[in-house]
């Protein structure tokens, strides 16, 4: 091919780009005046008289056009009806190559005379492609197949076809950047000269039928991820010549063959898709170009798919197949942490942080197939929701209208990626063109699911390889992991346990992984959303308050928090609130059933609670506050300091306990890549729906189905709109070491431990981030701290290095009887209620707060003990139950009622309320 041919296909093809662009925007202006039915007309018209101009284009260059044309034939979800009809010719029936052209390759192929290859060789070929095409013939020994012959001159049209596009999508990259298809042209360039060996593709061929193998020799399908597809074995291959075993099938496109043979079409795209579910998810070896010139379906029953063509196919690395599963499977369980994981091990970077508009897009890409009937109407829905999402980003970046025409929020995507996405493109257009509906998340689901099995799940828990690395500190450890690991198989997804004993660290264990669909291990900086374990947390803000002479226990709440005075809420006091008899525990209870998201909104949920209405006269019943607890004490501590709540967490917890990257109530971005993410037990479950219908149990909990409300927990909670959201009563991520540190400091009225042990790595207190907080409001401000007379001066604390070493939190000697509501406390709290002063009485000296699911932290002060426990895997508390028994029988520590085995659960252990946060 000489420069002037070249020259003449490159004018032809921009030309032509050219006349179909004026056409379309010609034809735009004339739909302005015209009416509705004129205008399906003309655009019907424009549509023939294009498509038409494109196919005679394609056929006339052939090459990686015909490749192009054969894409765009099967996206019957998003073309026009008159390019699929014309383009569809594309599939497998070109202009053939004479004879002799096919016959010389051959010869020069396999060195022999054709006459003595074949005992019989048909002159008209069953099928003309891009880059060859097929011939069926009779070997010597009689058996039948098919020759596929390459194209005389086909490489370097290819390639420098290629070249062509390439220079199209740089102009199109410049001139709107927002479409920017170099990812996608990049990865062909790469993977077409591979099409172009057909000695390459014959080794595909037999890798992928040995993958895909589905039938013991007894003929039953062996396990519920095989397939039930044919594959041609492989006769004899050259670098041009491909000999294959025939089979006897009609074309994937021939629809009056296939109903007269009776076959189901939704069923066949079923089969093809879990074929190629298996090779991507399973395999990591997939075939790249699933247009229906691929397939036949066998004539006999059960009429089974025929895959051909494997010239393009795709190798991917494990921990791509890994990433690619993982991304599959956060969209489907909506889980912001795992997705932004799955990027980021995928080579996927974003520009901007968009989490909810990140998770639509992966569920736009792994959406329900529609039928070609559904394309107009699916293909606005889209375009829609790309404006809205495209929108959000405008406004997040502050981008004006011409600066958003040119940005591209991704910022580097992933070669290996690109023909995943084309594949499932392509799978997506051949069940419009089939016309059947073709739900990815069920059909997949267990393909994706089975490429972590090996890491999250029986296999990986059988050895202590499944505990971190680091050095035992305790012969109690070393009993605790034993036990870990007896429990693990079918009880613990991840876990973290440290304990405190006369001020030391006896135990700092991590183990399993992140998430159900997240195989990267527990650290010991890993971040577990502790929910009601946030509650002491909380509380101690309000004391260290109340320490600082910023608030008094037996002042009303409404002196701090102006706002709050109504309603009869006058008498309410602090003691109150952290005592759990303010008579607001259902506060925003019927909010959060109708719209579970505004708890997310902090300013919203403080003006409702402002306007509750107490249910019971203050200190009269101690009901558990499962969330208005942390809205009360978080808006006191706002107000009563005059800065945001994270600040004084900050100033008075995680500086001096030196904490800092391991205790937060809503992460800060930056430390997503540290979240474990929350799954259910499923057993606990089946008992939470016998729970709920008990008759013991309150009417509004009967009212209610128990395992729905569990199972929507995690489904919230693993969102980063909630992960991120300040909600003091069950948002608090921590590690176990911080959170067993804090209760250590407890234990001893606040004095600080020694440092925390260097055993585990890395050290606590080490992760250098610190959250970023929005410009706090000034004085003469009234929407957040209005009228308080308490509000001081908003300046944010002091960076850690600037603050001097502290060696305790608390100047009060007495501050464990206010914890306790004991003592000189006493009249403060109900004396035989299970809450003190914010924490759960959990003996004599015992204190501490659990949240539903299993994580806790506690301390037993006439011991000198302290433990925590997060853990993934949300139950009904058994898995701690366990750790806390042993550690504190070896330990001679009293067991809490709480994880006794006879002794009543705390509020989050049983159904008393919901949502149990």
């Amino acid at each position: 091919m000489g420069w002037a041919n070249i020259c003449r296909r490159r004018l032809k093809v921009f030309s032509l780009a050219l006349v179909i662009y004026m056409d379309y925007k010609a034809s735009q202006k004339r739909n302005k005046w015209v009416s509705k039915i004129k205008k399906e007309e003309i655009w019907r018209k424009t549509h023939e008289r294009n498509a038409r101009r494109l196919l005679n284009l394609i056929i006339g260059l052939e090459g990686l056009w015909v490749k192009l044309g054969q894409y765009l034939s099967t996206r019957a979800d998003v073309l026009p009806e008159a390019y699929i009809c014309l383009l569809r010719q594309l599939q497998d029936s070109l202009p053939p190559r004479p004879l002799m052209e096919v016959k010389r390759t051959i010869e020069e192929q396999l060195g022999d005379k054709l006459e003595s290859l074949f005992s019989k060789f048909d002159d008209e070929p069953l099928a003309t492609a891009s880059i060859a095409q097929v011939h069926r013939a009779t070997l010597a020994n009689g058996k039948e197949v098919v020759v596929k012959v390459q194209h005389e001159g086909i490489k370097r049209v290819i390639l420098e076809d290629l070249k062509n596009a390439k220079a199209i999508i740089n102009w199109i990259a410049w001139a709107e950047p927002q479409y920017d298809f170099n990812p996608l042209i990049d990865e062909w360039c790469r993977e077409a000269p591979r099409e172009l060996d057909f000695n390459i593709e014959a080794e595909n061929t037999r890798r992928v039928s040995e993958n895909l193998r589905c039938k013991t020799a007894e003929g039953k399908i062996s396990g519920h991820n095989d397939v039930d597809v044919l594959i041609p074995e492989i006769i004899q291959s050259t670098e041009k010549v491909l000999i294959l075993e025939f089979m006897d099938g009609v074309r994937l496109n021939d629809y009056e063959a296939l109903d007269v043979l009776g076959v189901d079409r939704q069923k066949l795209v079923e089969e093809i898709t879990r074929a190629y579910a298996h090779q991507l998810y399973v395999d990591g070896f997939f075939n790249g170009d699933p247009h229906p010139g691929n397939f036949l379906v066998s004539r006999e029953a059960p009429h089974r798919p025929i895959l051909l063509d494997f010239g393009l196919t795709k190798s991917i690395s494990v921990s791509m197949k890994q990433a690619l599963a993982k991304m599959f499977l956060a969209g489907v369980e909506g889980d912001h942490v795992a997705l932004l994981s799955a990027f980021a091990e995928m080579g996927l970077k974003l520009r901007v942080d968009i989490p909810e508009q990140a998770m639509e897009v992966t569920n736009v890409v792994f959406r329900t197939t529609t039928p070609a009937n559904e394309a107009l109407e699916s293909m606005k829905a889209l375009s829609d929701q790309r404006t809205k999402n495209m929108k959000v980003i405008q406004e997040k970046m502050n981008l004006s209208n011409k600066e958003m025409a040119r940005f591209n929020p991704v910022d580097a995507f992933p070669g290996d990626a690109v023909i995943f996405f084309r594949v499932l493109n392509l799978l997506r257009g051949l069940s419009s063109t089939l016309n059947v509906r073709i739900v990815y998340q069920e059909i997949m689901r267990p393909f994706a699911e089975s490429t972590l099995k090996g890491l999250i799940g029986p296999e990986s828990l059988r050895s202590t390889t499944w505990i971190a690395d680091s050095q035992v500190h305790s012969e109690v450890e070393a009993e605790l992991r034993k036990l870990l690991v007896a429990l693990g198989k079918d009880k613990v997804l991840g876990i973290q346990v440290c304990a405190y004993k006369d001020g030391k660290v006896i135990i700092d264990t991590a183990a399993g992984v992140l998430g159900r669909y997240d195989p990267r291990p527990v650290g010991h900086d890993s971040l577990f959303p502790v929910f009601s374990a946030t509650k002491g947390v909380t509380a101690g803000m309000v004391h260290w308050l109340a320490d600082q002479g910023k608030l008094g226990y037996e002042e009303a709440v409404s002196s701090i928090w102006p706002e709050f005075g109504v309603k009869s809420k006058d008498q309410i006091k602090v003691h109150h609130v952290l005592n759990h008899t303010s008579g607001l525990a259902n506060a925003m209870a019927d909010v959060i059933k109708d719209s579970p998201l505004v708890m997310c909104d902090w300013d919203e949920s403080l003006k409702r609670i402002a306007a509750a209405t107490p249910e019971t006269p203050p200190g009269s019943l101690q009901q558990y506050h499962y969330l208005s607890f942390g809205w009360l004490c978080g808006a006191i501590i706002e107000h009563a300091s005059g800065r945001k709540l994270q600040e004084i967490l900050e100033e008075a917890i995680v500086q001096p306990l030196g904490l800092h990257g391991e205790l937060y109530i809503g992460i800060p971005p930056g430390v997503e890549e540290r979240l474990a993410t929350l799954t259910l037990d499923l057993d606990d479950i089946e008992r939470l729906a016998e729970l709920g219908g008990a008759p013991e149990a309150p009417a509004v909990v009967r009212e209610r189905n128990m395992a729905e409300m569990a199972a929507g927990l995690p489904v919230l909670f693993n969102t980063l709109n909630a992960r991120r959201a300040v909600i003091p009563a069950a948002n608090g991520h921590c590690s176990a070491r911080a959170l067993a540190r804090y209760y250590a400091a407890l234990a001893a009225a606040g004095a600080v431990p020694p440092p925390h042990s260097s055993f585990s790595a890395p050290p606590l207190g080490s992760r250098p981030h610190q959250p970023k907080f929005p410009a706090p409001p000034s004085k003469s401000s009234k929407k957040l701290f209005g009228g308080s007379s308490r509000g001081k001066s908003p300046a944010a604390a002091p960076p850690a290095s600037d603050v001097p070493e502290k060696k305790t939190i608390f100047s009060q000697p007495s501050i464990r009887d206010a914890f306790m509501g004991r003592g000189e406390y006493s009249e403060l709290a109900l004396p035989e209620g299970v809450f003190g002063l914010g924490f759960r009485r959990l003996g004599a000296a015992a204190f501490g707060h659990s949240g539903i699911g299993g994580s806790t932290g506690f301390c037993d002060a006439a011991h000198d003990f302290s433990i925590a426990v997060t853990v993934n895997k949300m139950s009904l508390g058994g898995t701690t139950r366990s750790v806390i028994q042993l550690v504190c029988s070896h330990l001679g520590v009293p067991v809490p009622p709480e994880f006794s085995a006879t002794g009543a659960r705390g509020p989050d252990m049983r159904p008393n309320l919901p949502p149990p946060l």
